[in-house]
């Protein structure tokens, strides 16, 4: 017989459990039925998503989780979250009426604009699931304080995504014991059951990736009549059920269930005609993800040598009326369902958001968990201090992408202290953007040291030296990886007090493969500097297929972002620095370079030799652009050119001389900080619009004809500047291969199209 002390626990957990399982219903009602909606638009809110996550949520918090633990909780499941953090005292009483109003409580958890704990931001699908993966890394490099565990709650519908798997299966993710996954395996996804019994399936691909795989199907209640005469076949009868007549049993009342449950086994039929129609109501939904002390005992087993996935087995809507239909994932209980729920957990429809008392049993569980899972304030680190010009003036021909492994390298000569707090990463293509010479110099990040069987092969130019001093970090060819990590990378700032300063660099055409998650990665806080290149249709022989359209525009539009595009390697360093100076810190933010293979002449920048001149000079790149030809008389057309056609452009204005037509040449380094600055000018937002009058002087106003290495549109609100006529070029349709004057002239960007639309122009 189990000592009385534990009766008591489980006895009170099960108060808890369902007192979180009333708030989150609770907070969703109120939403939805309660608050005024003039305007009559869907609310929204998962009262049955959070329903299935009350027992597993309860038994990690209340029972297992430690302060230095941190836990991606499942999107649709944050009233619980919430509910958590509120009888925790972490969450004013004020914040339960406004689940998704404006101000209010968020729709999915987020690190930033939630006004209660939330470790990690969830709401983009496998997103938030593989967050706390990049997260284990990102502390290990930066040295965050404890060992806590990093937990992903996720659904099963959830590992769906593919994201998941790509993050699975990275080879550096099986030696990671701190991250644990639990599988919220209700069988319901948003739209429909499951249609196939797929967790065995699951199973075996977690642990082919190297993982423990730990399994809370059944709770006490069926385990014990298991062990009855005929619980054998009770067992595998549940085992081999579709999970479609799973789900429509759970909608019978006892008498169906206790005709079509047994089968075709009087066996089973004869165990349950030994129960009475509560008990066997209750046993069909006992599954290990709604008993509480089998998850615990399952969280208990996690082991520390590997990364753990937990199956918890669980009803969707587990203790609502609408449990188990398979249209319950948005569907609200009636104001009628709602007070019997009520009843059921002792609270009051009209007094919802009752804690406990302290000198209860629950109550001083919850002080007891509270104080437990208390942290220290995080003290950041003094902000990291970058110099804005490392000194240096390119000269010879060289291309960007060349010059972004120099400026690193410039970086760890002229300024260590910097340097040692940037952290690069890249999906198999380090070498290939240029990163050889800094990975050489800073070597390979790894948990442990590593031998280099390379080392002395004297034909080896790169040398993959892999130690835990190191700062790149090679993932696999996986984009969406890459991004995770650079967005936990960047949140070590406000994480653990440790500003970092990471660049990951792909290949640019793959950058919209992996916008979305870095996007959401600066949503959650996440700052750092992402590298395209090399970029365009400059890229000629590789065709239509690795040349980037669209990816200018994503400087232009992500929030949260600088983007630029320079056209000349000081360009690119003033860039690089300018980015590398806003990370890590409050208001921070981060960066899109998008970087070219094209070499150029680099005397064509006419750096100004005069340190004031090339202070001015380094102030306009930085804002957005900058007069890099200004013609003798008043012009009769302005040249707005970006990144790798800057060349073209000067020879089309050179062209244009000698006919006799003046033109002006305004190299382009970042749409999106000039397009600030115009909406600035107009009173909307904030920009800085002294840049529009330093490079596009009024008194030099003239038609404009625009041209990039990527989709025209990205230039055209440049129009607006001054409100004349204008011409937009660059690339709006899919590229062929070939040589760079064949590929130009195929999408009209070559010296002889603007010479000619100028022509049309003026």
């Amino acid at each position: 017989m189990e000592p009385q002390v534990d009766v008591d626990h489980w006895t009170t957990l099960r108060d808890v459990e369902q007192r979180v399982l009333w708030l989150s219903t609770a907070m969703i009602d109120h939403a939805n039925r309660v608050r005024p909606n003039p305007g009559g638009l869907k609310v929204g809110g998962h009262q049955a998503s959070s329903a299935s996550m009350a027992t597993i949520m309860t038994a990690l918090w209340f029972d297992r989780l430690t302060a230095d633990d941190r836990v991606s909780v499942k999107p649709h499941a944050s009233p619980v979250l919430h509910a958590i953090n509120y009888l925790l005292g972490g969450l004013d009483e004020r914040y339960l009426s406004t689940l998704r109003s404006f101000g209010g409580l968020q729709s999915y958890p987020s690190r930033v604009k939630d006004p209660d704990t939330v470790d990690y931001s969830t709401g983009s699908v496998g997103i938030g699931a593989t967050a706390p993966i990049w997260g284990a890394i990102a502390k290990r490099y930066a040295g965050g304080p404890g060992a806590g565990r990093q937990y992903s709650l996720v659904g099963d519908a959830e590992l769906d995504e593919g994201a998941c798997w790509e993050a699975i299966l990275d080879p550096m993710v099986a030696g990671l014991g701190e991250v644990c996954w639990i599988v919220d395996l209700n069988r319901q996804s948003l739209d429909r059951v499951v249609p196939h019994v797929s967790a065995g399936r699951l199973r075996d691909m977690f642990s082919a990736a190297g993982w423990q795989v730990l399994t809370a199907k059944y709770g006490r209640l069926l385990n014990e009549l298991f062990a009855r005469p005929g619980g054998d076949r009770l067992r595998r009868r549940l085992d081999e059920m579709p999970n479609a007549e799973y789900q429509r049993l759970l909608r019978c009342p006892p008498g169906q269930l206790r005709e079509r449950l047994p089968g075709d086994s009087a066996a089973v039929r004869s165990l349950l005609g030994d129960l009475d129609d509560a008990t066997l109501t209750a046993a069909f939904r006992d599954l290990g993800g709604h008993d509480l002390r089998t998850m615990s005992e399952t969280l208990a087993a996690i082991d520390d040598d590997r990364p753990t996935v937990i199956f918890a087995y669980t009803v969707k809507g587990y203790g609502l009326a609408t449990e188990g239909h398979p249209q319950n994932h948005s569907s609200m209980l009636t104001e009628a369902q709602m007070r019997v729920l009520a009843e059921g957990c002792g609270m009051s429809l009209d007094a919802p958001w009752q804690r406990f008392a302290g000198d209860s049993a629950a109550g001083r569980l919850c002080a007891g968990v509270a104080g437990r899972l208390r942290r220290d304030p995080v003290t950041p680190s003094p902000s990291i201090e970058v110099p804005v010009d490392l000194g240096r003036t390119a000269a010879g021909t060289a291309s960007t992408q060349a010059g972004l492994g120099r400026a690193l390298l410039d970086l760890t000569r002229q300024a260590p202290q910097v340097a040692r707090r940037v952290v690069t990463a890249a999906p198999d293509v380090a070498s290939s953007t240029n990163l050889g010479g800094w990975i050489n110099k800073v070597g390979v990040w790894s948990a442990g040291d590593r031998r280099d069987w390379f080392d002395d092969d004297p034909e080896t130019i790169l040398h993959w030296r892999e130690r835990p001093d190191g700062q790149h970090i090679e993932l696999g060819i996986a984009e969406v990886n890459l991004v995770g990590l650079l967005g936990e990378l960047g949140a070590t700032w406000s994480r653990w007090g440790e500003p970092l300063l990471p660049i990951g660099v792909l290949y640019d055409p793959f950058v919209e493969r992996a916008l979305e998650p870095w996007s959401f990665g600066i949503y959650a806080g996440g700052q750092s500097i992402l590298v395209g290149t090399p970029a365009g249709v400059t890229l000629a022989a590789e065709g239509g297929a690795h040349q980037s359209i669209k990816t200018p525009s994503i400087g232009l539009e992500q929030p949260g972002c600088d983007g630029y595009e320079p056209g000349f390697v000081l360009d690119l360093e003033w860039t690089l620095l300018a980015a590398l100076g806003r990370l890590g810190r409050t208001g921070g933010r981060s960066a899109y370079l998008r970087l070219s293979s094209r070499p150029v002449d680099q005397a064509l920048a006419a750096v100004p030799a005069d340190p004031a001149a090339r202070e001015r000079r380094r102030r306009q790149v930085v804002a957005g652009g900058y007069l890099l030809r200004r013609a003798e008389r008043p012009p009769a057309l302005t040249i707005a050119a970006m990144g790798a056609l800057l060349p073209e452009a000067l020879a089309a204005a050179d062209r244009l001389g000698t006919l006799g037509i003046a033109a002006d040449v305004v190299c382009v380094t970042s749409p999106g900080l000039l397009f600030q600055a115009l909406r600035a000018r107009d009173g909307q937002g904030h920009g800085e619009p002294w840049i529009l009058g330093a490079a596009f002087p009024p008194e030099r106003a003239a038609p404009l004809l625009t041209v990039l290495d990527g989709h025209p549109h990205t230039l055209a609100f440049l129009a607006g500047v001054h409100r004349m006529p204008a011409r937009h070029l660059g690339v709006s349709g899919f590229g062929q291969s070939g040589d760079l004057p064949s590929v130009y002239r195929y999408h009209a960007i070559d010296t002889d199209s603007l010479v000619a639309t100028a022509l049309d122009l003026i």
